[in-house]
């Protein structure tokens, strides 16, 4: 393949949107460091990419600081309503909560929090300078890309049937093509607001209250106390050791440990000796992520309402269970019933020459999340409240987030080689498409551009599935999937370079101190390093 990874010395920036690796490469050229570019890409990857994240969303920001050596994170995911309980939507004639719209329990956002606290502790540019390219890509507009335009597509009929979301891509009548310009002025607004009023403008002032106002008015639920009470958490990542390599994930209430129990489970095996596009390879995936599906789905909530036994779970001895479990049956999928997970998140990363790296995801939970805009403030609003336990109130969406309020695999961290990868596409696949990177670097000994753009799996169960599926990423593997087929996988074979196979952004800094970026050649994404 065309191998177009940038190699540098100084600093890289890798984002799912062209445009937002291009301001995050501006800041640091301004001075900005690796903190104040994430901020900035993170922002303006709301204007850009406003399918997969935007200032209604959560996120979440794994560091490594460059002086101290300390390896940190911040959560910014948002709660749910205080006045929302097992009642509120029987007491409706609901049986369920809606998946869209003002009652699909939507959350508190918890991205403009995120960003200012990542700035204030670490933070080298005024504020005001981080959301400039954001406010500006709003108001003067930026291209519709072809990943925009494709869900513009899939969603058309949320768009057309919500207002503001209708003037806005579909300002003519029709969607917006791939190319035409794509201006949002309410969003803009917002953005200019929250520059000058910083973050007390949004939860406390006159943009938490115009928000507010509208939901409170078109039925929902989130009032202004939600606003002023948010506050997201500085907590400490979790962790475990693969090869040599420590391996650091977002904690609960993200589902990142998901992915580090698969770690514990294939150190058993030399996974190097299993070809990449066998039948064995994609099985062996299977079952490995069937075992740590499981226990998140018991476990997974926010560890606010519930103890979770970490400890236990990322321990080796546990590892070791699991993975006896798996070689005691013979080639033949084990059943497994996945819950049905979100569809949307945002990845990127940023490393400066000071050392300093950020791996940040970020999320509306569904494409267009909630695909509601509250009055004229340009920000859709993320859903996810699905997940709520029936006991508990004012829970953070993010318990089995993709981003975290939802199951979410999060930004994940290898000392030496910095390898973040994160998918945007299903909160089942994230854990899945890090596995796949992380092993395709550290086993098969693939530079990140090549570990990236290897053929993918996603296993699990998307809305409406009735079960799970296995869904191999199609190249020149018809065989495989028929072998599968027989071992009783229930198989989908999927284009070469689908879009449900989501897309991974990945840096690599090596112990020479050369490093290397990627994005995913399924994307808008672009890499760029000097």
């Amino acid at each position: 393949m065309l191998n177009q990874m940038p190699i540098s010395r100084e600093v890289m920036v890798t984002t799912p949107h062209y445009l937002a690796s291009a301001v995050g490469s501006s800041i640091l050229q301004q001075g900005g460091n690796a903190y104040d570019a994430a901020i900035a890409v993170s922002a303006a990857l709301g204007v850009v990419y406003p399918h997969m994240t935007g200032l209604g969303g959560d996120a979440f920001f794994l560091i490594h600081d460059g002086a101290s050596g300390e390896i940190t994170a911040y959560n910014g995911s948002g709660r749910s309503a205080a006045g929302i309980h097992a009642e509120t939507f029987k007491a409706m004639g609901m049986s369920a909560i809606p998946q869209r719209g003002v009652l699909s329990a939507i959350t508190v956002p918890g991205v403009v929090d995120a960003w200012w606290e990542v700035w204030s502790r670490y933070g080298k540019l005024p504020w005001e300078q981080l959301l400039e390219p954001a406010a500006q890509y709003a108001e003067k507009g930026c291209p519709v890309s072809r990943n925009l335009r494709l869900w513009m597509e899939r969603d058309e009929d949320f768009i057309m049937g919500h207002t503001p979301l209708r003037a806005v891509f579909a300002p003519l009548g029709r969607l917006l093509q791939e190319g035409e310009l794509l201006i949002q002025p309410d969003l803009a607004a917002s953005i200019r607001l929250i520059q000058t009023g910083g973050r007390d403008a949004f939860y406390t002032g006159e943009l938490a209250d115009r928000l507010t106002s509208a939901i409170r008015e078109d039925g929902g639920m989130l009032a202004p106390a939600d606003f002023a009470g948010h506050r997201g958490e500085w907590v400490k990542p979790v962790s475990t050791e693969y090869r040599g390599y420590e391996v650091h994930q977002m904690p609960p209430n993200s589902q990142g440990f998901s992915m580090l129990m698969m770690l514990n489970m294939l150190e058993h095996t030399d996974l190097s000796s299993v070809a990449r596009t066998s039948p064995e390879f994609y099985h062996l995936m299977a079952e490995v992520v069937k075992k740590a599906f499981r226990d998140r789905d018991r476990y997974l909530t926010d560890p606010d309402f519930r103890d979770i036994p970490l400890d236990l779970l990322l321990s080796k001895s546990y590892g070791d269970q699991l993975w006896n479990e798996i070689q005691s049956a013979p080639p033949v999928a084990q059943p497994f019933l996945s819950k049905t997970i979100g569809q949307d998140t945002a990845y990127a990363a940023v490393v400066d020459s000071e050392g300093n790296a950020v791996s940040f995801i970020q999320s509306l939970y569904f494409d267009f999340g909630a695909a509601y805009v509250p009055g004229d403030t340009g920000s859709l609003c993320r859903t996810g409240g699905r997940f709520l336990p029936r006991s508990e109130r004012c829970q953070r969406a993010g318990t089995e987030q993709t981003l975290i309020p939802h199951p979410h695999a999060g930004p994940c961290y290898t000392r030496w080689q910095t390898i973040y990868a994160c998918r945007y596409t299903g909160g089942e696949g994230q854990p899945q498409t890090q596995l796949s990177v992380l092993t395709g670097v550290l086993d098969y000994g693939l530079n990140i551009q090549e570990a990236i753009s290897l053929p993918r799996w996603v296993y699990g169960r998307t809305w409406g599935e009735e079960g799970d599926t296995m869904r191999v990423e199609n190249r020149y593997h018809d065989d495989v999937c028929a072998t599968l087929a027989q071992w009783g996988h229930n198989v989908e074979a999927r284009a070469p370079w689908d879009g449900i196979m989501g897309q991974s952004q990945g840096i690599v800094i090596r112990e020479d101190g050369m490093i290397s970026g990627a994005a995913d050649p399924r994307g808008d994404g672009m890499a760029i390093g000097w």
